[in-house]
């Protein structure tokens, strides 16, 4: 077999092209322990706090605890997989989620990723999950009343936009009932195509429930055509305590999207 020079010339040409100069750095650490949700790990000096940190198989963290020694991670998803020794990898990014109206008719998870089986979020904007709320002067008073639909509700005790109101009883006495209908109620404005400052955009977090719970509650909405203008976040109980932690924070970053772009939003946490 003989080879040409020419050849040889050529294809080294072609690779010396086609070679890429980019290198991946990341800064890594090492697992100390792991339990209940939450691993401490050796390494990440200058991780921040609240930054998303990556486990081997993909599994995700949040770094909260900043020690001088360790981090402590809470973790995304199941901590079997993980065990002493692993290493644990920085994002740089902290920890957000999608929002705007792309969300709409959508039930997420406590990131923001899509569990309702009706394909990947096209949302264009992101926003911090744990964002420090607004100070006193910065706020309004509360001066525009949030209907519910219910008469006994608003003729007695008046919701304002902007308040918050806690809906206190006993099991099965109704507490998700008053939601759904205060969801369900707004439907006529958005019908009417009325403006942005009267239409009421709703936001569900479900926190610890059932999935069958939260999946008939979807159901509801859906049946009623109350969906298009609602977004469901379901942290439920088979999912890991992190999970649980994060989903209020999720949900009021979605809300907050809507605030911030001159539209309203009621977000109730279950």
């Amino acid at each position: 077999m003989d080879i040409k020079a020419a050849e040889i010339s050529a294809i080294l040409k072609d690779q010396i092209k086609n070679f890429g100069q980019e290198a991946e750095v990341s800064e890594v650490g090492q697992v100390l322990s792991v339990g209940d949700g939450i691993a401490r790990v050796y390494g990440l000096d200058n991780v921040q706090a609240g930054e998303l940190v990556e486990f081997p198989g993909g599994i995700k963290g949040m770094a909260l605890n900043l020690e001088t020694d360790n981090v402590g991670v809470v973790i995304f998803g199941a901590d079997r997989g993980i065990k002493e020794g692993d290493t644990v990898k920085r994002t740089g990014a902290i920890v957000d989620t999608p929002v705007g109206k792309e969300l709409l008719g959508r039930v997420v998870d406590a990131l923001g990723n899509p569990i309702d089986g009706k394909g990947p979020l096209k949302a264009k904007e992101r926003r911090r999950v744990d964002v420090k709320a607004p100070g006193i002067l910065p706020r309004k008073s509360v001066h525009e009343p949030m209907s519910t639909g219910l008469k006994a509700i608003d003729a007695l005790i008046p919701i304002g936009r902007g308040q918050r109101e806690l809906i206190i009883g006993d099991r099965q006495t109704g507490k998700t009932a008053v939601i759904l209908d205060t969801f369900l109620n707004q439907k006529p404005a958005h019908v009417a195509k009325a403006s942005e400052s009267e239409k009421l955009y709703c936001i569900y977090v479900a926190v610890g429930q059932k999935r069958s719970t939260v999946a008939q509650f979807v159901k509801v909405l859906e049946d009623a055509g109350a969906m298009e203008y609602s977004i469901v976040v379901a942290a439920t109980a088979s999912d890991p305590a992190p999970m649980q932690f994060l989903a209020p924070m999720t949900g009021a970053a979605i809300g907050e999207y809507f605030r911030d772009n001159g539209m309203h939003a009621v977000i109730a946490y279950d």
